[in-house]
């Protein structure tokens, strides 16, 4: 029975889920401290005409985990803007999303919501420049977390809707507002901080692409410090969350075993009224056995009736007084078969139990 087990059902739900989620936060954590860890050590190459000779010298031609910062050039053509035809840049995002209210039933009001109708993201190869000619060719940017690109168009398309709309929208739950038209771009030009695995393919060429041993790969339009920081910020609160479940847990634990140690002082206090009730009992049995044996042949068959019976058993002498309602109605054995510590004649509840001496 789960009366017998220190821990109730939903307790066990609340530990069991903060438990979890503490050791996922946790490990996220873990993740982005190691990420953290990996940023602090990694060396700064400046962008020039060392760099390529400085690969050719490193083992296998690779520099496994480098911050290096330029300009972004494309190879080629570069990507065009729907909308403005000045913009050009290296990757460019189309998103369409559309924007309505949600009836909330629970808070009785009227909620933000917005869904990802279309999205699409093109790409052309692109370089990091510094100084002279030296050059990066930057792989697989859409891999890399970041970059954090330009928005150059935004447009928001108003719902129109009639009469039998608006019906629709009262039964259905669901009011469109519109829909939001967004452009972004990695514009040519702009400052670029990669980080990554830094190689020298056979042509001599320079190579960012994303880390054999998969450490994070990070292409970032703001500089390294502030890239760094923003890591360590995640980390903190990641960690954070994790110590807040995990107090919580503990919080649950401290919980059940307060109630479970209160539980065994009522049953230890029970133990000890059951001890003194039955002392009692063994002193009066030995007080009325004298008299029984004077008039036992007389009274042999005739059970004398108990003139302060318990009003529950009706058998056993009236043996405790109730508290705080101060009323003698019933033996101890009947007090503790009580479903409710109530008083069975009043119905208050009970505090304490003292024992009644009968001389």
């Amino acid at each position: 029975m789960m009366e017998d087990y220190p821990l109730k059902t939903l307790e066990i739900v609340c530990l069991g889920s903060s438990l979890a989620l503490s050791g996922l936060f946790y490990y996220i954590y873990r993740k982005k401290r190691k990420t953290v860890d990996k940023l602090n050590e990694a060396p700064q190459l400046a962008l020039d005409e060392e760099l390529a000779n400085l690969l050719n010298q490193a083992p296998g031609k690779c520099l496994q985990y480098v911050v290096i910062e330029g300009a972004v050039q494309p190879i080629g053509e570069p990507l065009r803007s729907q909308f403005q035809e000045a913009s050009v840049g290296v990757i460019q995002k189309l998103v369409l999303r559309e924007h309505k209210l949600v009836w909330n039933s629970l808070a009785r009001t009227w909620t933000d919501s917005e869904r990802v109708l279309h999205q699409r993201v093109n790409a052309v190869p692109f370089n990091m420049v510094g100084s002279g000619q030296a050059a990066v060719r930057v792989l697989c940017p859409l891999e890399a977390t970041g970059p954090e690109m330009e928005v150059i168009h935004e447009k928001f398309h108003q719902a129109t809707y009639g009469f039998t709309d608006l019906i629709g929208q009262y039964l259905s739950g669901e009011k469109p507002k519109g829909q939001l038209e967004t452009e972004e771009m990695l514009k040519v030009g702009a400052a670029l901080t990669g980080v990554g695995e830094l190689i020298l393919d056979t042509d001599r060429a320079v190579k960012l692409r994303p880390p054999a041993d998969g450490s994070e790969y990070f292409l970032s339009t703001g500089d390294f410090e502030t890239l760094r920081l923003e890591q360590e910020g995640q980390a903190l609160v990641w960690r954070a969350l994790a110590a807040t479940c995990a107090l919580a847990g503990v919080a649950v634990l401290l919980w059940a075993a307060r109630r479970y140690y209160r539980r065994l002082q009522v049953k230890w206090e029970r133990e000890r009224l059951r001890r003194e009730f039955e002392r009692l009992d063994t002193r009066a049995g030995r007080a009325t056995s004298p008299s029984s044996a004077n008039g036992g042949e007389e009274e042999e068959g005739e059970p004398e009736p108990l003139e302060n019976a318990c009003v529950v058993c009706l058998n056993n002498p009236r043996s405790c007084v109730l508290l705080d309602c101060g009323h003698v109605c019933c033996c101890f054995s009947c007090y503790q078969a009580l479903p409710q510590p109530t008083c069975p004649i009043c119905r208050q509840t009970i505090t304490r139990v003292v024992p009644l001496y009968q001389v």
